[in-house]
């Protein structure tokens, strides 16, 4: 090559511009949300369909391993440790408490999957579910002495109680306490921390003989990805099968679609989501085999899947203070907003 030749070569690879970041849009939104809701930190990890990180950012003074209070990122985790006991025949989908636990009555009647998909006609809310000096089987004795509010079946209502009962029905036919349970069926298949648990009061880490099943554990961003891996993968991990196929499709499927939609939070700023069992599908409803899921928490963790994007994400955050204010909103609308672009970005790599 001439000398000419070559600085030409030069002159063209330096004017040539850098290969742009598939991920700048998404990163200027999540930037722009962060700085408007005056959170003091927040993160944000990308995941495609092999499993691979392909964005991570904190914004603020937010760590992926940074361990906060979920809220209702719970109930997905909680609702996989019980699909776990359905894959291996300890329960059914159709193992009622009056089978399980013993209950009379009406509310005999109620089937786990019932509890999972917060059909079960039980009161949504319990006080006994926020007490530290009891048990869960006396806090779910408790429940099963309440007059339901509904028939089972024939009514949503977004609450605590429904997976609290659930948990307890696990402990029975294992012989062992909620958090065992959990050790066994996930922490341990996820290889997750041995840190992680679950609490009454998850924000100051305190309760354990009756835990909040609904929204009591604590994890990091970099722990709940496994959990995500799993359920975006549909029962595998790390090429090992841990559920089966079919209850993800019964998972991503509303069980009772005529069900009159009671206490519903997304209901209330705006959405016609519809649920699940312990995930809320974002498809239209009737949704069958939905293929975008999420378990937003009231202090804004919020993880989702979107198998149809080829990709799966977490929004972490414990906003508290003026932060908290509207945050529910405030995540579930970022993640809306968020979702086109990681489309885009992902399919771009």
């Amino acid at each position: 090559m001439s000398r000419a030749a070559f600085f030409v070569v030069l002159t063209l690879a330096a004017a040539a511009p850098a290969s742009a970041d598939p991920y700048l849009e998404v990163d200027r939104a999540a930037l722009a949300a962060f700085n408007a809701q005056h959170l003091s930190g927040m993160g944000l990890a990308i995941y495609d369909a092999s499993g691979v990180q392909r964005f991570e950012k904190m914004y603020g003074d937010f760590s992926p391993d940074k361990r906060v209070a979920i809220a209702s990122a719970s109930k997905l985790v909680a609702g996989l440790t019980l699909l776990r006991l359905v894959d291996a025949g300890k329960l059914s989908l159709h193992s009622t408490t009056g089978s399980v636990l013993g209950w009379t009555g009406p509310q005999a009647a109620i089937t786990l999957e019932q509890l999972l998909s917060f059909t079960s006609g039980l009161k949504p809310e319990a006080s006994c579910t926020l007490r530290t000096a009891i048990s869960l089987a006396d806090c779910v004795e408790t429940i099963g002495k309440t007059p339901l509010a509904a028939a089972p079946g024939t009514r949503f209502d977004y609450g605590s109680t429904h997976l609290q009962v659930a948990a307890r029905m696990a402990e029975i036919v294992t012989g062992k306490s909620w958090h065992s349970v959990f050790v066994a069926e996930l922490r341990e298949p996820l290889a997750l921390s041995a840190d992680i648990g679950w609490y009454t009061w998850p924000r100051q880490a305190v309760g354990t003989s009756n835990p909040l099943i609904a929204g009591g554990l604590r994890m990091t961003m970099s722990e709940y990805a496994r959990v995500l891996d799993l359920e975006y993968h549909r029962g595998v991990y790390h090429a090992e099968r841990l559920i089966s196929d079919a209850l993800f499709t019964a998972q991503a499927t509303e069980p009772y679609p005529h069900a009159i939609i009671g206490s519903s939070p997304v209901k209330r700023i705006g959405l016609d989501y519809h649920y699940g069992l312990a995930s809320w599908l974002e498809c239209p409803p009737p949704a069958q085999n939905c293929a975008l899921q999420s378990s937003p928490g009231a202090f804004g963790f919020t993880p989702w899947v979107d198998r149809r994007g080829g990709y799966y994400a977490i929004l972490g955050m414990e906003a508290g203070g003026t932060g908290r204010a509207g945050v529910v909103k405030f995540s579930v609308e970022l993640a809306q907003q968020l979702r086109p672009l990681i489309r885009a970005a992902v399919a771009k790599n």
